[in-house]
């Protein structure tokens, strides 16, 4: 299968962490063609939707872990399945790119972590679904309720709604 991830600069990868790295490494193990694009790779030409992507090759060094073998302008929809990867800033750029995904749902792209989903279920809100699991929690923008929060009790951590 060609697959597509649509994931952030490989060079930024950390592979002791990384989850896209390990989903690329064991797609490569079972024989899969792999390729990856930024959001801002992402066109629309004749109606199309199309990715500047790189079809690279797991080389096994750390230090080099990738290779690319080619680059070529593609509709997402030639490949087998598109994997979209992206990590947070959740800003207006990744807004965009899940419409030009979705757009190219409707062409016949086969992706995996639908596009809308992605746009409409924010990952740090989801949580406020199961508060009988979760710790307590505090959703605000208000310094003063931050600060309350903290008060009361003293070792929170802070994460910011668009980002990670």
């Amino acid at each position: 299968m060609n697959i597509a991830f649509a994931c952030d600069p490989l060079s930024g990868f950390n592979l002791k962490k990384d989850s896209t790295y390990a989903m690329m490494r064991e797609a490569s193990a079972r024989g899969h063609v792999l390729h990856t694009f930024q959001h801002a790779d992402l066109l629309i030409r004749d109606g199309r939707v199309l990715a500047q992507a790189a079809q690279i090759m797991l080389t096994g060094d750390a230090g080099t872990w990738y290779r690319v073998e080619q680059r070529a302008q593609r509709a997402l929809s030639e490949f087998d399945v598109v994997v979209e990867r992206t990590d947070p800033p959740f800003d207006m750029e990744y807004v965009y790119a899940t419409h030009l995904l979705e757009l190219a749902e409707t062409q016949g792209a086969r992706l995996v972590n639908r596009p809308a989903a992605i746009r409409n279920h924010n990952e740090k809100l989801a949580i406020t679904g199961f508060p009988q699991y979760t710790a307590p929690t505090l959703v605000s923008s208000d310094a003063a309720h931050l600060r309350a929060f903290h008060a009361e009790h003293r070792d929170i951590i802070l994460k910011p709604l668009d980002g990670m």
